[in-house]
């Protein structure tokens, strides 16, 4: 399993390739998320970042039957068209590599620590959390929890 917090752009051809090398994985799906037409700054704090981003892809790991799994955030002054975020999940089958793929997407964006801000032409401003994102994130809760 891979976790990266990092400025750097990547490779989605390269990072998938890496976690599909053995003859038991049926199935990868990914996900990369893009900026779309705006200048975006992402900010996080590393240690609590790390520590969230790595429960997130471990609650997945528990929940699906995944061979592997990289999710990598990028942080920093982003451009329109850069990529923002990807995962990838390898699973033997492509309902396990699907669900999982999709419920980290789903708590990246409710439950890791990333900050953004965008820039338009009229002034910048701090992105809010919203309702649609944490209904998402809502289904994937256990009873009891």
């Amino acid at each position: 399993m891979k976790v990266s917090v990092q400025r750097e752009d990547f490779d989605l051809g390269a990072e998938v390739k890496a976690i599909s090398g053995d003859t038991s994985t049926g199935a990868v799906a990914s996900f990369v998320g893009i900026v779309r037409d705006v200048v975006m700054t992402l900010e996080h704090y590393p240690g609590m970042t790390d520590k969230a981003l790595h429960k997130i892809v471990e609650e997945a790991g528990s929940r699906w039957k995944v061979k592997d799994c990289t999710v990598i955030h990028r942080y920093g002054e982003l451009q329109p068209g850069a990529q923002i975020v990807m995962v990838a999940v390898a699973s033997a089958h492509r309902g396990d590599a699907f669900a999982a793929c999709e419920f980290i997407m789903d708590y990246l964006k409710t439950q890791a620590p990333f900050w953004k801000k965008e820039h338009r032409p009229e002034g910048a401003n701090w992105v809010e959390a919203r309702a649609s994102d944490d209904q998402a994130a809502e289904r994937w809760k256990e009873p009891g929890k």
